[in-house]
């Protein structure tokens, strides 16, 4: 397929070219992945042969050459809501100006009703959707004559999906599309991909087309008044800079790694803001009109500065932003080249980009990121296997959409990339657990939601379509409580976390939307808030883990650290800070664990240098410590960063090496975790995404309470009565590579042979900012107990009661 003559009339009108990589995809034949730079027109590269399939199909049709009935061509599945808002807007410019009758609509959680109802009986050429709203579709009844027809469908941004349950979701979809529809043709859009080959078997099989890079983006450090302080993670040091560097572009996006440290930053911004330039937020948790109308400012170029968390991580094209700013470590290469994508949106011009460490320990790693970035070399965890709780959501969707045969859904899902290497075992109990519950379950009409009939699964009630409908998706996130302005039709804000919105009395303040309120009470599970600007607030907490550091980037900061040579790349106080630690110890470095005791204040400290991420760190500083209570040694409490763990203790520990045992710590693990609360967590996430668990009834959405107390109990009775039911199966894989990251804890110990630990008779330069880091973790054990008796023997003794 060549470009039409009026397309090219088109592009030349607007003074464009085409790029060679849209040629390419014009012409390809079969499915495509497409890796091209942001601003590489990646997006137009995936319409531009749907647009001129549907132009040449109309001139068919108006000299009656075919008789083909208009349907429902293209669909589009993007991350974003507003990504797919944006598309539409998008697309709408080139179909006007060509003169095609090609409708276009979107199908998301925000389009009404009634739309909904008449795309299932007239669906438009060209659908923009998620992946939620693709799952929805496909359980209709209706979904063999909706999709029927469809001749492409294109993956945007396919690199944010692939990385979590919604890219295995939509890879299920993708299957039950082509066998809907045998013949069409899958297109995957992404510009930031480490390994493109695997990606393409992620999407089940797929050519691979590299478009050319582009320039090298302009990044650096951004210079700063105060240096980066000695511990903390909100880079509040830099507000004034950061103010500077706006007031020297056009439009700055300045990112923030969290919601609530991005509230803060947004305070602090405003706080020095003398001159009122338009600075807004945008974040989750904020009300999606509030949203909105950040982002329809940002596309007039009504805001000089916009403060955002990874709610604009993706794709949304503005083109007058012509520089980010990243505050904090990025902690991911791949999501600092993201971020960076997001200025100068244009095909050959460099993005502009200045990063900002939070202390000084992110002072090199922000070095590191920033090596990797010029290096091309970007970060990725190996993906594994296909979840099966999502399977187990799939098969009962499927069954919404009437009855099924058990061999032909299994060699179906097999054709889905995650689930390529599927064994038919593991697909029998998804299939079983659907029907029964599982073995201990079994008894209990309510998980009994499949029958065999005729040779065929159905559902064994139809009133169960409703429900299983309303609990879609795998995204799993902390509780959330609507918050609203007080007083008839109060505006809506946006949410916060359940935890939080329980410690609130009235008349407590907190920072929202950039702005202070006052809690004036709940109302139909709803928070009424005033507005209260004169009042200290306290910080709305939200939901979710601090980003950890990568591998890589990890193996990167050790390569940097153990290379006194390379450190000229580093500021110069970091360096004195570096060579100091020399001096007195050692520099981490690659090969080699260090660990240093020294001691402090009466307490002797344990300082394990294992850069192997925030996650894997404070599951070792869990282990650890029961390690040495057992010992004796009388562990008191542990903190946890990306780069080191410190314990402190009653008495010294002079040997690390048989605390670092694998087996002991593996061994250790299984038996923390048998009854932990991370357990629980996990099982209750993996029991919602695989629907024992539905958070949203008819009528009611159980609160998170609700939701935890019953698995909780589901828990304890599978573990006491079916210790081998698949929801515990897959709670105990995901455990070990979520909240606890076991495994990064043995790949800490597989690339660092050597274990150097250093018996010392004082602080150390890299252990004094340990000591001022926030998230101490407690230890209740005999240590306290020893403290206590010492002290209560000291005060008998001071009053002569010895």
């Amino acid at each position: 397929m060549s470009l039409p003559p009026d397309f090219a009339a088109w592009f030349a009108s607007k003074g464009w070219s085409p790029h060679p990589h849209q040629l390419a995809l014009l012409e390809a034949e079969g499915d495509t992945l497409l890796i091209a730079p942001t601003g590489g027109g990646k997006t137009l590269a995936g319409f531009l042969p749907t647009l001129v399939a549907l132009k040449s199909s109309y001139e068919d049709l108006r000299s009656d050459r075919s008789s083909e009935r208009s349907g429902l061509h293209t669909l589009y599945v993007s991350p974003l809501k507003a990504l797919t808002a944006d598309i539409g807007r998008n697309l709408a410019r080139p179909i006007a100006e060509l003169g095609l009758p090609i409708r276009v609509e979107d199908r998301t959680g925000d389009t009404g009703q009634a739309q909904r109802q008449r795309q299932r009986t007239d669906p438009p050429h060209i659908l923009l959707t998620t992946p939620e709203s693709l799952a929805l579709m496909l359980s209709y009844p209706e979904a063999p004559r909706i999709f029927g027809g469809l001749r492409r469908v294109i993956l945007d941004e396919l690199h944010a999906l692939a990385e979590s349950k919604r890219g295995d979701q939509l890879m299920l979809g993708l299957a039950r599309l082509r066998s809907l529809s045998p013949g069409l043709t899958a297109t995957g859009l992404s510009a930031t991909v480490e390994d493109p080959a695997a990606l393409a078997r992620f999407m089940g099989g797929a050519e691979v087309l590299l478009a050319d890079p582009g320039p090298d983006p302009d990044i650096g450090m951004l210079g700063t008044t105060a240096p980066a302080p000695w511990s903390g993670g909100n880079g509040h040091y830099s507000v004034p800079d950061v103010l500077d560097a706006v007031r020297g572009a056009q439009t700055t996006i300045i990112f923030i790694n969290t919601r609530a440290q991005a509230e803060l930053y947004f305070q602090r911004l405003w706080a020095v803001n003398d001159e009122n330039l338009p600075i807004g937020i945008h974040h989750g948790s904020l009300a999606r009109e509030q949203r909105q109308r950040v982002e329809a400012a940002m596309a007039a170029g009504e805001l000089r500065a916009v403060v955002a968390t990874g709610s604009l991580d993706l794709g949304i094209d503005w083109g007058s932003v012509d520089q980010v700013i990243q505050v904090g470590a990025p902690k991911n290469v791949k999501r600092l080249v993201q971020r960076i994508g997001r200025s100068n949106h244009r095909y050959n011009a460099p993005s502009k980009a200045r990063i900002v460490p939070a202390n000084r320990f992110e002072v090199i790693e922000c070095v590191a990121a920033l090596e990797a970035v010029r290096e091309r070399d970007l970060d990725g965890e190996d993906r594994g296997p296909g979840p099966l709780d999502v399977l187990c959501q799939h098969i009962l969707l499927t069954a919404c959409a009437g009855p099924f045969d058990a061999d032909a859904l299994y060699a179906e899902v097999r054709r889905a990339g995650p689930y390529a290497g599927l064994c038919r075992a593991d697909f029998d109990d998804c299939l079983e657990f659907c029907a029964t519950g599982g073995y201990a379950l079994r008894a209990y009409d309510r998980w009994k939601r499949l029958m065999l009939r005729d040779g065929l699964w159905t559902l064994r009630d139809p009133r169960a379509v409703r429900d299983l409908r309303m609990n879609i998706g795998t995204i799993v996130e902390a509780e959330m409580v609507k918050v609203r302005l007080r007083g008839r039709g109060g505006k809506p804000l946006g949410e916060v976390e359940e935890a939080f919105a329980a410690t609130l009395v009235p008349g407590d303040t907190f920072l929202f939307g950039g702005r202070t309120v006052r809690y004036e009470g709940m109302r139909e599970l709803t928070l009424e808030v005033s507005p209260n600007p004169h009042r200290e607030p306290k910080i709305a907490v939200y939901g979710g883990l601090k980003l950890a550091m990568s591998t890589e980037l990890s193996h990167r900061v050790l390569a940097l650290l153990g290379d006194p040579d390379r450190w000229a790349a580093l500021p110069e106080n970091t360096r004195d800070w570096l060579a100091l630690q020399a001096e007195v110890s050692r520099v981490p470095g690659p090969g080699v664990l260090l660990a240093e005791t020294f001691p402090y204040q009466g307490r002797w400290h344990l300082a394990v240098y294992g850069f192997a991420g925030r996650n894997a760190l404070q599951t070792l500083g869990l282990l650890l410590t029961k390690e040495m209570e057992a010992a004796g040694l009388g562990p008191l409490g542990f903190l946890a960063t990306d780069y080191a763990l410190l314990v402190w203790s009653v008495d010294p520990v002079l040997d690390v090496g048989p605390l670092l045992n694998r087996e002991r710590l593996r061994h250790g693990l299984d038996a923390w975790l048998a009854g932990n609360t991370v357990m629980k967590r996990t099982f209750r996430n993996v029991a919602i995404v695989a629907g024992l668990i539905q958070r949203n009834n008819i009528g009611a959405r159980r609160t998170g309470r609700q939701a935890t107390f019953s698995s909780d109990i589901l828990y304890d009775t599978l573990r006491k009565y079916d210790a081998g039911h698949l929801l515990l199966r897959i709670t105990a894989q995901e455990a070990a590579r979520g909240l606890v990251d076991f495994g990064r804890i043995e790949e800490m110990l597989d690339r660092s042979p050597v274990l150097d630990h250093r018996i010392l008779d004082r602080v150390t330069p890299l252990g004094a900012p340990l000591m001022l880091e926030m998230g101490r973790v407690r230890i209740e054990g005999q240590g306290r107990l020893r403290l206590a008796e010492d002290e209560a023997a000291a005060l008998m003794a001071e009053a002569g009661l010895a």
